[in-house]
């Protein structure tokens, strides 16, 4: 992984014909504290995991408000994601003082994959080191974006990104199809699913580490924490807590102990 003739700068190509510190911020997603976000025909929701420090310390906050319709998850380095948040609220401001509408959501994560994109272009600036799962809603409808370090950026119906987000793909990937005609209330519990298994070790999803965010046609985005989220984690807990860890393990998808071990010494985004 560290090639250190070739990643003394991010626009320097390796042999290969890659850019290794844009890989290297791609790296730092990964080691992320997980999220996820998946989407119905009227609602489009978020899940993430906070991390504390310290059991001294609060949780960080991983799900941010841009706009009414407009929220983010973050994974990575959050301190960059606070930037990236606070130029996203500016353009909408701006979107809205202009044209007298809300900033359509396309538009918005296309800009902000330009931003991630100029920075592996030019050598006095280094790449953002966190990943976002967008959700919003417009005229046409749900909408969640994954956007990359690189300046790539995907639409989803399901996603998940962050350290042990294999697991919540696996359950994504085995439900999405039935995710176009659920609920809030369903994708709400999707989203807590497919999270309690991202959690390693004997941890357990509670109302302090655990966050979700919904934004729905007609609906304004709303944050669902601490005792808000406590209904929802004991119906969880009533329909017998994790399937999503179940089944990557009995596909035999679940990460080594190395991994594991990895990602429990990374940096506490």
């Amino acid at each position: 992984m560290f090639r250190n003739q070739y990643d003394t700068d991010v626009t320097v190509w390796s042999p290969e014909g890659r850019l290794l510190q844009v890989e290297y911020a791609m790296e730092s997603v990964k080691q992320g504290s997980a999220c996820v976000g998946l989407r119905s025909n009227t609602h489009s929701v978020l899940g993430a995991l906070k991390r504390s420090v310290s059991e001294l310390s609060s949780h960080q906050k991983k799900l941010l408000c841009i706009d009414d319709h407009i929220g983010i998850g973050i994974a990575g380095l959050t301190a960059d994601a606070r930037t990236l948040a606070k130029w996203m609220r500016n353009e909408c401001l701006n979107h809205k003082y202009v044209y007298g509408t809300p900033m359509p959501s396309g538009r918005l994560v296309t800009d902000l994959a330009d931003r991630h994109q100029r920075t592996t272009q030019t050598y006095v600036r280094r790449p953002y080191g966190v990943g976002l799962l967008v959700s919003s809603v417009d005229k046409n409808g749900p909408h969640l974006y994954q956007t990359c370090p690189s300046g790539n950026i995907y639409e989803y119906y399901a996603s998940a990104i962050g350290a042990r987000s294999q697991s919540g793909k696996t359950y994504l990937e085995k439900h999405f199809e039935s995710l176009g005609d659920a609920s809030k209330d369903d994708l709400i519990m999707h989203a807590l699913r497919a999270l309690s298994g991202c959690i390693g070790g004997d941890g357990e999803l509670t109302k302090e580490n655990g966050s979700v965010s919904v934004v729905g046609i007609g609906e304004k985005l709303v944050l669902i924490e601490g005792d808000d989220l406590q209904p929802y984690l004991d119906r969880l807990e009533l329909e017998g807590g994790n399937d999503g860890g179940d089944d990557e393990d009995e596909d035999g998808e679940g990460e080594s102990k190395e991994e594991a071990k990895d990602e429990t010494e990374a940096m506490e985004t």
